[in-house]
């Protein structure tokens, strides 16, 4: 039956074994670069992203003078130094010695995000300086990190400080909306939503999608769903709005029950079901292990003259290599580039990621090799599939190299899970090395990462380094788990 199903959806003239080369030049997406998408194979994107203000350039230090280096490296210190003490900080950034700029400002609070009081001294200390005032992206970075460590006072007076010198932004008022649906707190959301005139927005169709996409984001789509049919009248029902909702609950909360369930009332209420429609619902199927009806959803949206996006195209890639029809997949990879839908990153990582979890680790490099052939930048996912199931380490920092060669930069996500490894294979040495790499690199341990380092150290016996770190993630601000503090006063 499913074979029967596979035939109607990839009828391919040539069903050539192994992977097809490139079959155009124009395919081609240029020299080997770092992905700017995380090549996410199931989620149906582009709906509620994170805005350009408020990622962090990790490794924007790297690119400034090197007497602005500096200067960011004598903030970073100063405010870490005296932990949460905001008096301490204060008299310790006064003597640092930097000279504040909008850069140097920029890239300290990047390199300080995990510890928001030590952030939020920097900021203060910059703001008081002679001939400096805060930019917008300065702001927007110090309210992203407020608001991420859930200092929802401090980022609502930062915000009308912004709207004050004018530096407010509709984007802005949407980090904070995000971050009370983070929260779990809806009611802080709409308010927040709801206070967009007060700085001189508009509420209109685009906020509202922010709104509901936020929501949405964090598993809230029960609320969100609410808010779409109470405020019919104030924003009428349309295709995009529902494909929101619909991508909360395919994709998010992951209930093929519900997202059913709205597919048909789509239907009922006379909503268009567009490629994005199709898409979260194929890959709500993807996930639920239903290849049988991946392959029927999309025989279907061919039947209604919907063209499938690269995006459909890579879930489904994604389902039949997840479903061990990786042939099919490397067929259906064929059809895209015939109809000329050029494969992506996120093409390959479906195709990696389900081979690596498979162990069908020598396939898994092959498509890495094809993915470079046709000059796609691998993303950190990429990486990640490969490095779960490196062998040792000489594997580890192989992959490691490769990734530094091609511009692709370890995440924080990256480290925690290799020290994760190390520990477990009773490699210190190794560990020691990541985690000084972390700096280097423009990074600064997060809570996750000291407890994974701390837990690691106390299963290996390495009691003294294991309390010492403990202090340390203390002394930032960093709230530990029950179980480390019980694990560490254990040794007392």
């Amino acid at each position: 039956m499913l074979r029967a199903v596979l035939a109607r959806a990839i009828p391919l003239s040539s069903a050539s074994y192994g992977f097809p080369k490139p079959l155009s030049p124009l395919l081609r997406i240029g020299g080997p670069r770092l992905a700017t998408s995380s090549g996410d194979p199931i989620a149906y994107g582009g709906i509620g992203g994170e805005d350009d203000p408020f990622s962090f350039p990790d490794h924007y230090h790297k690119q400034l003078p090197p007497d602005a280096a500096r200067g960011v490296d004598a903030v970073v210190a100063a405010a870490e130094a005296t932990g949460s003490n905001a008096a301490d900080a204060a008299r310790a950034l006064d003597g640092c010695g930097a000279e504040a700029s909008e850069p140097l400002v920029v890239a300290a609070l990047s390199r300080l995000r995990n510890s928001c009081a030590a952030a939020h001294a920097a900021f203060r200390w910059a703001a008081a300086q002679p001939g400096y005032a805060p930019g917008r992206r300065a702001c927007h970075s110090m309210l992203a990190i407020l608001a991420k460590h859930r200092r929802f006072d401090a980022a609502r007076a930062l915000l009308d400080e912004m709207r004050r010198a004018s530096t407010a932004s509709p984007a802005a008022v949407l980090l904070l909306i995000r971050r009370h649906c983070a929260a779990r707190d809806v009611a802080g959301a709409v308010a927040a939503f709801r206070a967009l005139p007060s700085f001189g927005f508009d509420t209109g169709v685009t906020e509202f999608h922010g709104l509901l996409s936020a929501l949405c984001r964090y598993k809230n789509v029960q609320d969100a769903e609410h808010l779409l049919i109470s405020c019919e009248k104030e924003f009428p029902f349309e295709t995009k709005s529902f494909n929101i909702v619909l991508n909360g609950w395919c994709n998010i909360v992951c209930s093929l029950r519900e997202a059913k369930r709205f597919w048909s009332s789509m239907e009922r209420k006379g909503i268009d079901r567009d490629v994005v429609s199709y898409g979260s619902m194929i890959s709500c199927f993807s996930k639920a292990r239903s290849l049988d009806s991946v392959m029927k959803l999309f025989n279907r949206m061919n039947e209604a003259g919907v063209a499938p996006d690269r995006k459909v195209y890579n879930a489904i890639v994604f389902a039949l290599a997840k479903g061990r029809c990786v042939k099919e997949a490397k067929m259906l990879v064929r059809t895209m580039e015939e109809k000329q839908v050029a494969p992506d990153t996120a093409t390959f990582n479906s195709l990696i990621g389900p081979l690596c979890k498979a162990r069908q680790v020598q396939e898994a490099m092959e498509m890495f090799d094809a993915m470079l052939e046709r000059g796609l930048s691998p993303s950190v996912r990429t990486f990640h599939a490969l490095l779960n199931v490196a062998r040792n380490s000489t594997e580890v920092f192989d992959l490691l190299d490769k990734m530094k060669q091609l511009q692709c930069e370890p995440e924080m996500d990256t480290y925690i899970m290799l020290i994760r490894k190390f520990c477990r294979w009773r490699q210190h040495e190794s560990v020691e090395k990541l985690w000084s790499a972390m700096p280097a690199n423009g990074l600064s341990p997060d809570r996750s990462a000291y407890i994974v380092l701390i837990h690691g150290l106390f299963l290996n016996g390495r009691l003294e380094e294991a309390a010492k770190y403990y202090e340390e993630m203390k002394s930032k601000g960093f709230s530990p788990e029950k179980k480390t503090e019980e694990m560490i006063s254990g040794l007392a």
